[in-house]
């Protein structure tokens, strides 16, 4: 088609309006739309510094999107390189956060918001759109890679939206600081929570003269990494969202013993075999309780429900149809057959497509009252938390001591964490089974479905093979947690997962190199942790599908450890 060849009369009347106007003294601009608000400091990084940012493992680089400087930062096995910046904002209101990223596995994201990721050779924009909540005065944006990763690249960050009122009044100053629990490498320390008007971000812990060292929002962490017969001073300050900090408070010192001091067993073997369940039929072999064989020294019943009613709050229903009429009074006969023999039953709360979230103190109430109720209607003997969408470690640590505290000190807690959410002591998982580690008893990590994961020297491990578990396992047990605390999670067949089946001989061989430093694989840990509390299965059912290879040869083997 042609072009006309004469001009639209439409676009003569903006012109001859001008004219008109001009003539009046008065000048019309044409729009040019509205342009964003950009609330991050040296979001272009055209400082040639990270100044506005807190980014210890990042820098600035030549290789810039625009100007001169883009942000460069370095993962390493224990680390993402995360770098972020508190920005003041305003409540009840919508923002967009991007940022243009390179590299494999860059994430940008809000603390407690959204987020979003790409892999790519190329610059690529990330976008993230929020709304802040109705007590929202600051937020904290991050960009951070993988573990073990190349270093990534951002540039041009921006949150686009109208500003806040900046925060510049500091948390008050944490007290009641204590040290003890001392074993021959590691102190417990607790504190008072701190206020402030817009919450607590983390508190820094400071050993001696050592860099502080981040810990979270706890308000108590363990110390690990110590020697025997030493004593430490410590400190510690509180920061909230928009990077102010109390002073810090008074030091206080505690002192190592000189071999290690773990908590009574109790009635629970020193070293046990953990076995879920299955309160439904997907296959695998219907059991009821009494059908568990005795190899199985704690029995996970999967699951507790979620009830709609009340947030965080949970139930009981015993799939009778599934489980072949399987009676609410047999289910409970056989619960206190197996307490008689010694053994211990536990509620599973979450599994794969659990929706129990406790992420506020009515939440926290909700969970510790109505999970009372279930353990002592049904006679269980403790709680397992499998929940596999994520967990918030300070409401539910809360939940847990006060569901603990009401039970009573036999309540047996453990903890099924997929792999990833054990990598780091900053992760959501990790800081929970730290802050109720004095109350904890055993956490399983399922080291199946994984994929493959850095390992505690920072190395890259394939699951299925003893030295992913191994090297795993020892993030845990660098990382603050007790060796009685520690158990390996596998399937009990090819069947029961998606991927990460080993061989009960596998299993068995990594718990010798990780308590007698023998059939090690390639990997082989610096020391050893004779203390390892065992092995657990997903699941007795799928297990004796199997014809119980995993309770008799694991089995076996776990009660023969040292």
């Amino acid at each position: 088609m042609n072009p006309p060849a004469h001009r639209p009369q439409a676009a003569i009347i903006p012109v001859l309006l001008t004219l008109l106007l001009a003539l009046a003294g008065l000048v019309l601009v044409p729009s040019t739309g509205t342009a964003a608000t950009n609330l991050v400091t040296n979001g272009s990084f055209e400082t040639g510094t990270t100044s506005g940012w807190s980014c210890p493992a990042g820098t600035v680089s030549g290789s810039a999107r625009t100007g001169s400087y883009a942000l460069e930062a370095t993962p390493s096995g224990s680390d993402i390189a995360r770098c972020s910046q508190s920005i003041p904002v305003q409540p009840n209101t919508a923002y967009t956060l991007s940022a243009w990223v390179k590299g494999s596995n860059v994430y940008l994201g809000v603390d407690g918001g959204p987020s979003t990721w790409t892999t790519s050779s190329t610059w690529s924009q990330l976008t993230v759109p929020f709304t802040t909540g109705a007590s929202a005065t600051s937020v904290t944006i991050y960009l951070h890679g993988w573990y073990g990763l190349p270093a990534y690249q951002a540039d041009d960050v921006v949150l686009d939206g109208p500003g806040g009122t900046a925060d510049t009044t500091p948390p008050s100053t944490p007290g009641g600081l204590t040290v003890g629990s001392p074993t021959s490498s590691s102190l417990q320390l607790n504190w008072s929570a701190a206020s402030d008007a817009n919450g607590i971000d983390h508190y820094d812990v400071v050993r001696g003269t050592s860099a502080a060292q981040n810990v979270g929002g706890v308000t108590n962490w363990t110390a690990t990494g110590l020697s025997p017969s030493t004593t430490y001073s410590f400190k510690v300050q509180a920061c909230d969202p928009s990077g102010n900090c109390s002073p810090y408070g008074a030091t206080v010192s505690g002192t190592t013993s000189s071999g290690p001091t773990n908590p009574p067993a109790g009635s629970l073997p020193k070293h046990i075999l953990t076995g879920y369940w299955q309160n439904f039929n997907n296959g695998a072999t219907v059991q009821r309780i009494s059908d568990v064989p005795a190899a199985y020294d704690l029995i996970a019943v999967a699951f507790a429900d979620a009830d709609a009613s009340r947030p965080g709050a949970i139930t009981f229903n015993l799939d009778s149809a599934g489980l072949g009429g399987y009676t609410v009074a047999q289910f409970k006969a056989d619960i206190a057959a197996k307490k008689a023999a010694g053994k211990k039953v536990i509620l599973s709360v979450g599994g794969q497509n659990g929706t129990i979230s406790v992420g506020d103190s009515t939440a926290a109430n909700n969970f510790a009252a109505s999970a009372l109720a279930v353990l002592q209607e049904y006679g269980f003997d403790g709680i397992d938390i499998d929940l596999e969408n994520g967990v918030n470690a300070q409401y539910l640590g809360q939940a847990l001591r006060s569901l603990q505290g009401q039970f009573g000190s036999g309540l047996v807690i453990a903890m099924a964490p997929q792999t990833i959410d054990m990598q780091s002591t900053s992760f959501e998982y990790f800081k929970l089974a730290l802050a109720i580690k004095d109350i904890l008893t055993v956490v399983n990590v399922q080291y199946y479905n994984s994929g493959s994961m850095n390992g505690c020297d920072g190395q890259v491990y394939s699951q299925g093979t003893v030295d992913f578990i191994t090297a795993q396992a020892c993030i845990m047990l660098q990382g603050g947690l007790r060796p009685d605390q520690v158990g390996l999670g596998l399937p009990a067949s090819s069947r029961a997962a998606g991927s990460g089946y080993v061989s009960p001989t596998i299993v068995n061989n990594a718990l010798d190199c990780l308590t007698k430093g023998t059939n090690c694989g390639n990997f082989k840990p610096s020391t050893t942790w004779p203390a390892l509390r065992g092995a657990m299965t997903w699941s007795t059912n799928w297990d004796a599908l199997n014809g119980n290879a995993f309770a008799n040869q694991v089995g076996s083997h776990v009660h023969s450890l040292p």
